[in-house]
């Protein structure tokens, strides 16, 4: 696809390599909860597409619930304050419990996250996440299934967002800075 030079950069991840590495990732995740119920928890609205794609390769029996998580607000930058928007509708208590994520860099947030989950007595908490930037991490955080490393570059497109847009992209693309450094 073609995008504006003044808008994307360049783009990092195509949908293709996208969708190989969640046939990939979603093979592991059946074999590892095979026999096993799993709550399948989306990080919205980043991972909207992530998620969507990966319950469509489970094979096994499975649940969902919704998250809402910030730390950036309209920024490119995070804050470092974690809030949680919206939490989960129902207890985890003795459940297999697997977030999606769409990018996990400083790792605050997901930090935060499972560990907040952790107190409710899970039979376990993994993550899913589809970009990893570790050059930006400033928590000790790693997914236990990623998709990508990626270095620090401001991303959009497959679900992540400046501002609430270019979340419609296919691909995983570098937002110019021209953009963000307007505002």
């Amino acid at each position: 696809m073609e995008y504006p030079k003044d808008v994307i950069e360049s783009v990092l991840v195509t949908n293709e390599e996208i969708q190989s590495k969640l046939d990939e990732l979603c093979a592991r995740i059946n074999k590892d909860y095979d026999g096993k119920e799993l709550l399948v928890v989306c990080i919205l609205k980043g991972a909207v597409c992530v998620f969507a794609d990966v319950l469509r390769r489970i094979t096994i029996p499975c649940n969902i619930d919704f998250m809402v998580v910030s730390s950036y607000g309209s920024s490119s930058t995070s804050s470092g304050v974690v809030r949680i928007l919206k939490d989960l509708d129902h207890g985890i208590e003795g459940k297999n419990v697997l977030i999606v994520e769409d990018i996990v860099d400083s790792g605050k947030s997901m930090s935060y996250l499972m560990a907040n989950l952790r107190t409710r007595h899970p039979a376990s908490v993994k993550l899913l996440t589809l970009l990893d930037k570790p050059d930006r991490r400033q928590v000790e955080l790693k997914a236990d299934y990623y998709g990508f490393i990626i270095p620090d570059e401001f991303v959009v497109g497959y679900g992540l967002d400046y501002a609430e847009q270019y979340r419609n992209l296919p691909d995983v693309c570098v937002l110019s800075p021209k953009v963000y450094a307007e505002n």
